[in-house]
């Protein structure tokens, strides 16, 4: 190999190593994963540097932490009590919207709750929370992940869970999640991640937009379809409730039902349960009986 062609070898890699650098700082919660997160660094690295030095490119995604993944349990299998005692909850104000006379949405020959968000918006970080721990009363995921908003938007690095190359199986409905964009620069925007198929943009370009929603919301994210049954767009709560703590910390909230971020999570899971126990019949009928699942039963109906 020449001297310029072991040159440029080294300062790829070098530039490889860099971006992986950059990309950690970004992330609060990777350093928090102590060895663990060494090992993945350096993991990355050495592919970011195989790429580098064979094909003189490297990726800029930034994945989610799976070290950090020790959260899920806390926040899908939050205790039925708990759930009860927050009702409605708190800072709760963006609850389902009831749609009438609609061709009811399915999927695999259930009804389909439909999300649409991107990785680097700080209300779609805020929705997921309430999402997971509604869902996971009705089923459970698999490579659920974690990740965190933009740090240069408002309500910068809100931890979060992260759909994007997740599976949810249920007996009672299907769950597509849709993750437009990463977290990741990219140009003037964000990487693309996750594309619509063609079923899922005409329901985005349909119900996201007035009459179904209001006209200073259309076209936001984080977007729900429960079924064609409610809809919701935009976050159902106020992302600065969960603003600057650890993922850690905010599935560890979930535990005190005083505390203003299992209020508002838990209080939109609840909502989001109700609409969901309107898709299925109210089955089955240990969560759509409970306290939690009839809080808003009044409130989200038409």
């Amino acid at each position: 190999m020449s001297k310029g062609a072991r040159l440029a070898q080294r300062r790829a890699a070098e530039r490889a190593l860099a971006e992986q650098r950059e990309a950690a700082r970004r992330r609060r919660q990777w350093w928090a994963s102590g060895s663990l997160a060494a090992a993945v660094l350096v993991v990355a690295v050495l592919i970011a540097v195989h790429f580098a030095t064979t094909s003189g490119t490297s990726s800029g995604q930034q994945f989610a932490d799976p070290a950090a993944t020790a959260i899920l349990p806390e926040v899908t299998t939050v205790s039925q009590a708990n759930l009860d005692q927050v009702g409605k909850g708190t800072g709760v104000n963006n609850v389902p919207t009831a749609l009438t006379g609609e061709s009811a949405l399915t999927a695999d020959g259930k009804p389909l709750v439909l999300y649409v968000g991107a990785e680097y918006c700080p209300f779609c970080a805020a929705q997921r929370w309430g999402l997971v721990v509604a869902l996971s009363r009705f089923g459970s995921f698999e490579n659920l992940g974690t990740t965190h908003s933009s740090s240069s938007d408002t309500y910068p690095n809100t931890a979060t869970l992260d759909f994007h190359g997740s599976t949810y199986m249920s007996d009672y409905i299907t769950f597509q999640g849709v993750e437009t964009q990463s977290n990741v620069k990219s140009g003037s925007g964000y990487a693309a991640l996750d594309s619509l198929t063609a079923d899922q943009q005409a329901v985005v370009s349909k119900y996201n937009a007035a009459p179904y929603v209001s006209s200073d919301s259309a076209g936001s994210i984080p977007f729900l379809d429960f079924g064609n049954k409610y809809l919701v767009s935009g976050a159902s709560y106020s992302p600065q409730i969960i603003t600057g703590m650890a993922g850690s910390d905010i599935a560890a909230a979930l535990a005190d039902p005083t505390s203003a971020q299992a209020q508002a999570i838990l209080g939109a899971a609840n909502a989001f349960t109700a609409a969901i126990c309107a898709m299925t019949g109210g089955q089955p009928g240990s969560v759509c009986t409970s306290a939690a699942a009839t809080a808003y039963a009044d409130s989200i109906h038409a």
